[in-house]
Parts: C-alpha cells; structure tokens; sequence
C-alpha cells in the first residue's frame, strides 16, 4: 500500500469509503483495494487525463460574473462516491415516495386544495411564497403529472444517515455531468470496474425522451424539444447535450410561435408543430402575456395552447411551490396526508423563520445554525452560523427581521467526506448527492446514483461548481436482491450494468 493512501483518515465525518480506523468500509474494499495499488503519481497522470479529456470534449459550466471568465471546465475528481445496493433500495423507495406525495401535493393546491382546508400547511405560508402561481388555478397537467424531472438533494450526516436537503422540481440540472463523468471515468480508470457490478447510467437519455413522450398530447408520432434560454445560460450545455442524446431539437423562444392556438418551431422548410417542450426557462420567463411583461425569453400565447392541452410543458407550470424551502419543512406532512405513510427518507431538522416561535430561536441561536433564503440556489445568500462572524450574523439577523417569510435555518450537519485526489494525494472532502427522478404515466423512475457534488476546498461544506465545488462518479453496486426489488411500474427488473472495454 503506498503512503499516499495509508495516510488517509477520515476528518470527524462519515466517510464514504473508509472507516475511523483508516479501513476501508465493508461492500466498497474491492474498490479501495485497487485506489490502494496506484501510487500518488499514477493517480496525478490519471486525474490530468481525466480534466484534459474533459476540456477536449467542451464539457463546461458557466459562472457568472467570475474574474477569470464566463466558461469553466466541469471540476471532476477521478475517486467514485460508492453506494451499496441495500443502501441504494432504500434511497429509491424514499424518493419515489417523495416525489408520489409532492405531485399529489401540486394537484391538490392548485385545484381541490384539501390540504389547506385540513390546516396541514398554513394557506398565507404557500400564498405568500414567490413561486406560487395563481394563475395556474384549475390546471391539470396531462396524466395528472406536475414533477415530469426532479433533482432532490440528499447529504449524509456524522452517523451515516440520510436526509434531504431540499427538493428542485422547477429546472433541475446537473444529469448531463452524471453522463459525462461516467464515460469519463470509463476511460481513465476502465480496471477499476472489472469484476465490479456497477449499475450503468447510460440509458437516462432515452428514458427522459420515453418520459416526455407518455405525456405528449393524442397525436400520432409527437414532436418534442428542449427550450433554453440560450448560450449564456449556466447549463447551456446540459440543455444541447440532452437535446442532442435524446435526437431532439434545441430551440429558444424565438425559434417558436403560436398558430392557430397550436406551437410550431420555425424550420427551413416551414412551421413544424411541437408537441411537448422539456422547457429549461424558469415560469417567469416562459410567456410575457402571462408571467413577466418584459421576457424575451419565452413564447406569447405559449400558456394558452398550454392550458388547451395542445401542447405538454415539462415540468409543469407552477410546481416551484414545492421547492420553496419553508414549504420544505411540510414535505414529511405531506407524505403522511396524502399516502398515510411515514417518510422513508427524513428532512433536515428546519425552522421556519416566520412560523409561531421559530424567529426567535433562530435570532437567538445564529451562531449554531445555518440560514437560507428560500428561494436562492448554487449556495448563495447562505449564513453557516459556526463560521460566521460576530458582524456576520449581526447583518443577517436584520435581514431576517426585515423579512422572516424569506428564511429558513436547519442545524449545520457535519456532511459526509469522500477521498478527493489534492495535489496528488487523497485526503477526505464533504460531499452531497443529487439524485435524478423521472415521473410519467408508467411510475417513477429513479437514476442509480446520480451527481455527487464535493467541496474542494479543505473544511468547505459548500459543494456548488459556482462556488469551487466539484463533482464525482456515483458507483450504485447492483446484487440480485436489489435487482428483484425492482421490479415495479417504472423500474427495471434486471438492471445492466457497465461493460467496459479491455
């Protein structure tokens, strides 16, 4: 074993490969044992080959306003974030069973609203939120499916526990790099996943196309596209990476008009009607007639064909209600409403800043705890109580009392690490996990692993590409238990694994 992996020892957190001892964690040692046979050397090459392969194949993000420039390279480490397959069926039942509850959610408060009537979620707590949509009253999307794609994050604390975070059901990104990060990983490091039955990722692509098409308007062979809001957008090329797996057409606003109460896409060779748009552009943006007057974003008229049923907008208008973060804390509620189930997966502890006592325990407890707005994403506009300063929290503490509706606070989890290569060696880095969740007629179908996010910088809870953060292969380990299991509505009853190439 060279020194390089012999030194490492988990840093006070639940460590996704090894134990406290240094050992590697039972189900992940064949894995470790083959990281253990390269020297820190080898690792170095491997990890440039992997950021060289990266830059050749133009897989970037943007940040915005940044010193050094608009487009980056995808930050990618070379060190795969391994899950067991028990671990695994625990995490897909939960999010199917979250997800269930947050559509039946969507359904109901934009039409019977039962669940305020039963006083289970305050109605001026949803009402008051920025991205509830009044004029989406009475709407029923088709085949009653509101979250067609979501990305629920999930982090894991000091005892090993799973909790979500937050749930993004509005325009979740990040599967593009889950594809990427893959093949990437398929290529530098193939002798890593001989013998290993590591469930393949490969076919989320054709699934999204399947998912959008169940939902598509009675029309025989539908048309679908994907709608960005162009090259400038942060996840631009996610946008032309699905369009172009899925054989789609990427298109913007401008490239779409309403005619005859029907969309068409402006072709060479005329208007060509679209059936289903997998829209990437936030509800204020999707029509001026009918969200923000000044848009050029979107389509006027494009609500309209919406609400007649002629054409599919996925994700559905108006489900950014669920992912306000004070309706976050209501989610276990909800499961419990409207499956009479307890949640598999639990929240985060939260306190909601303009609920009963909850702003002045938060006021009071500012440096213990981490404060959210909750409507902010990429990790902006976030107080880490503990390591905060006094003048810190004194400055956030107004902004609170300014506006408590737009804060939550939950307590600072001591995230989960993974071995990161840092000049050259491994050492532990706090990570999260973005599992990617596709709902149609057919069910609910959950992507083995999904996109593991990991703070780089030493000590950094804060894992956001936009802010230093990088990302990781996640391994999900199939056996045949978690193979049977599997077998309901959407899900697969065997599943294929990574074959790569000698």
């Amino acid at each position: 074993m060279s020194d390089n992996h012999s030194q490492y020892l988990p840093a006070g957190s639940f460590d996704e490969m090894y134990c406290g001892d240094g050992l590697p964690r039972p189900g992940v040692d064949s894995v470790a044992r083959r990281m253990h046979s390269m020297s820190g050397d080898d690792l170095a090459r491997r990890q440039a080959a992997a950021e060289a392969m990266l830059r050749t194949l133009g897989i970037t993000f943007a940040v915005y306003g940044h010193s050094d420039g608009h487009e980056k390279v995808w930050p990618f480490d070379i060190v795969p974030r391994i899950i067991s397959a028990a671990e695994w069926y625990k995490i897909d039942l939960g999010l199917k069973q979250r997800i269930t509850a947050l559509n039946m959610f969507l359904s109901d408060v934009y039409n019977e609203r039962r669940i305020l009537a039963d006083k289970v979620i305050p109605e001026d707590l949803l009402e008051s939120a920025v991205t509830y949509r009044p004029m989406c009253r009475g709407q029923r999307p088709p085949q009653g499916i509101w979250c067609h794609v979501t990305g629920t994050d999930l982090v894991r604390d000091r005892d090993g526990t799973f909790y979500v975070l937050e749930d993004n059901l509005r325009c979740p990104s990040g599967v593009s790099y889950v594809l990427e990060n893959r093949e990437v990983m398929k290529r530098t490091l193939p002798q890593l996943f001989d013998g290993l039955q590591v469930v393949s990722v490969d076919d989320y692509p054709e699934r999204l196309l399947d998912t959008l098409l169940s939902v598509a308007p009675p029309v025989p062979d539908p048309t679908v596209v994907v709608l960005t809001p162009g090259v400038f957008n942060s996840a631009y090329f996610e946008h032309s990476f699905l369009a172009q797996q899925m054989g789609v057409e990427l298109v913007e606003g401008s490239d779409l008009v309403i005619r005859d109460g029907f969309v068409h896409m402006r072709t060479t060779r005329g208007l060509r009607r679209v059936d289903v748009i997998y829209r990437r552009i936030d509800d204020d943006f999707l029509d001026p007639r009918c969200f923000r007057a000044d848009s050029m974003l979107g389509v006027p008229g494009l609500m309209e064909a919406y609400r007649a049923g002629r054409v599919t907008l996925a994700n559905a208008p108006g489900n950014g209600i669920a992912d306000d973060k004070a309706v976050y804390a209501y989610v276990p509620k909800f499961i419990k409403y409207y499956l009479n189930e307890d949640p598999i997966l639990p929240n985060v502890p939260t306190y909601v800043c303009s609920e009963g006592d909850s702003l002045q325990y938060v006021l009071d407890h500012l440096d213990e705890l981490v404060v959210k707005p909750v409507n902010e994403s990429g990790g902006y506009g976030i107080l880490m109580g503990p390591q905060s300063s006094k003048e810190e929290r004194a400055s956030f503490a107004a902004r609170i009392r300014e506006n408590p509706r737009n804060y939550i606070a939950q307590p600072m989890l001591n995230l989960s690490t993974s071995p990161t290569i840092i000049d050259g060696r491994l050492e532990p880095r706090h990570v999260d996990l973005r599992p990617f969740i596709l709902s149609s007629s057919q069910g609910v179908f959950v992507l083995p692993g999904g996109l593991t996010r990991v703070a780089l910088k030493s000590g950094s809870m804060i894992v956001n590409s936009s802010q230093g953060g990088g990302s990781k292969d996640t391994w999900v380990l199939a056996d045949d238990r978690f193979s049977r299991r599997r077998s309901n509505g959407f899900s697969r009853t065997s599943l294929p694994v990574e074959s790569v190439p000698c």
